[in-house]
């Protein structure tokens, strides 16, 4: 992202906050994965948002109209033998003419700074809950503020949830974001059809996941935006698998749902084939009621449509075919009311994506369903999950899991999916699994 993309941001949230106001925002802290070794580092989507700063150890700070700077970022100072150890550092002169902020502050001297900036504010945007030491922290300069309140000291009357503004904000994606999410869809689907070429009998899961995993890499995504899910067989009908440690069996489908990161967006693909590349006839006929409720699904993904119409339409669609595949039995809107189609489609059928791979921004405004524009990102991911031993259902029915997920973004005329690129037809799965 260009330096202007975050600086709008930033202006377009001082503006809501108007004028009194101060947003205080810290990064994310590092994890320890295991003793003295930490996890790769990854900065808190909202703070990324807002400045593009990629180090640990930041507090940016917003004041609205502050003629001395209004974006304070305060950070590590540079240090040779730190640096020598774990790479360089930006420091204060860095986070200037790097990342634009009016000023900048060593992150040791935030006890020291910022309370006097709260003192000249009425209101503080903050989420509070995401940073237990600096909630503490925050609530101790606010009391000594006013405990002062006898020599003329007012500071903040109120705190303001920073996410509800901020992540109302991030719901819409500018043309970089799509770009950025466009281009991650892309790298995602070329690892999905390279693993329809690969996949075989007697294959382990997480050897598809490897090679994914590879594929994204040397694309330049080198991140993942979650866990892949790598499930053959019964391991399909468990939602959130990622033990991706079984063969792959003659005769089973494989559930693949993976998806990279890049420039810090979210891709989130699932294609479900079978291992040996070609259907049999219940996978088949599964298979095409699951497409089919998603191509329905996606229809409905389109500007002043709600965000629950693509889901009602996917429910109305599997209910009926599982009718007429003897799973249900009864008329469809009656099993519909009563739920029914849950036993075998238990999720919704999208979420929302961006810089998460489930995405900021609420579903619902006012207590109804929150109505679609352009801009908003979205996956459509309808599925059928039949474990084996399922009660009353057919053992030809067993250990089949399809989940079938695309990536979109709504448009001034409609929708565009991002990740069209990866094959779902049965006919062109079937055909690259065969080259």
């Amino acid at each position: 992202m260009r330096p202007a993309e975050f600086k709008r941001r930033r202006k377009q949230l001082m503006r809501m906050m108007g004028a009194g106001s101060i947003a205080i925002l810290p990064t994310a802290p590092e994890s320890v994965r295991n003793r003295d070794v930490h996890f790769p580092y990854r900065a808190d989507s909202d703070f990324y948002y807002l400045t593009g700063f990629p180090e640990p150890e930041a507090v940016v700070v917003l004041i609205p109209g502050r003629k001395q700077a209004e974006y304070i970022l305060f950070c590590r100072e540079r240090d040779p033998k730190k640096e020598q150890w774990d790479g360089s550092r930006a420091g204060q002169e860095g986070a200037v003419e790097t990342y634009g902020a009016d000023d900048s502050f060593p992150i040791g001297d935030l006890d020291d700074i910022l309370p006097r900036m709260l003192e000249q504010c009425e209101r503080v945007f903050y989420s509070m809950g995401c940073n237990a030491e600096l909630d503490q922290r925050l609530s101790s300069w606010i009391s000594r503020i006013r405990c002062q309140s006898r020599s003329g000291l007012q500071g903040p009357l109120e705190i303001v949830a920073l996410d509800h503004y901020l992540h109302d904000i991030r719901l819409y994606k500018s043309r970089s974001e799509i770009k950025a999410m466009r281009d991650a869809a892309r790298i995602s689907a070329r690892g999905h059809k390279r693993l329809m070429q690969r996949c075989r009998p007697g294959l382990r899961e997480y050897q598809l996941e490897a090679e994914f995993i590879a594929v994204c890499g040397d694309a330049g995504a080198r991140y993942q935006a979650y866990p892949p899910i790598v499930g053959g067989g019964d391991n399909a009908c468990v939602l959130h698998y990622i033990d991706n440690q079984d063969p792959l069996k003659e005769g089973d489908l494989v559930l693949i749902d993976a998806g990279c990161e890049l420039d810090y967006y979210a891709s989130d693909i699932t294609r479900s084939y079978p291992v040996n590349g070609v259907f049999s006839k219940p996978q088949r006929q599964l298979y095409e009621l699951v497409l089919a409720a998603q191509k329905a699904a996606i229809a409905q993904v389109k500007p002043g449509n709600s965000w629950e119409a693509p889901h009602q339409a996917a429910v109305r669609a599997i209910t009926r075919g599982l009718v007429k595949l003897g799973l249900l039995k009864g008329t469809p809107a009656k099993l519909i009311r009563e739920e029914k189609y849950k036993k075998f489609y238990p999720h919704k059928t999208g979420h929302w994506l961006g810089m998460d791979v489930h995405d900021v921004g609420d579903y619902k405004v006012d207590g109804e369903w929150r109505l679609l524009e352009p801009g908003m990102a979205l996956t459509i991911e309808p599925g059928l999950y039949i474990p084996a031993n399922s009660s009353g259902v057919a053992k030809k029915w067993w250990g089949i899991g399809i989940r079938i997920e695309d990536d979109l973004v709504v448009t001034k005329g409609g929708h565009e999916i991002l990740s069209k690129d990866a094959p779902k037809e049965i006919d062109e799965i079937e055909a690259l699994m065969a080259e």
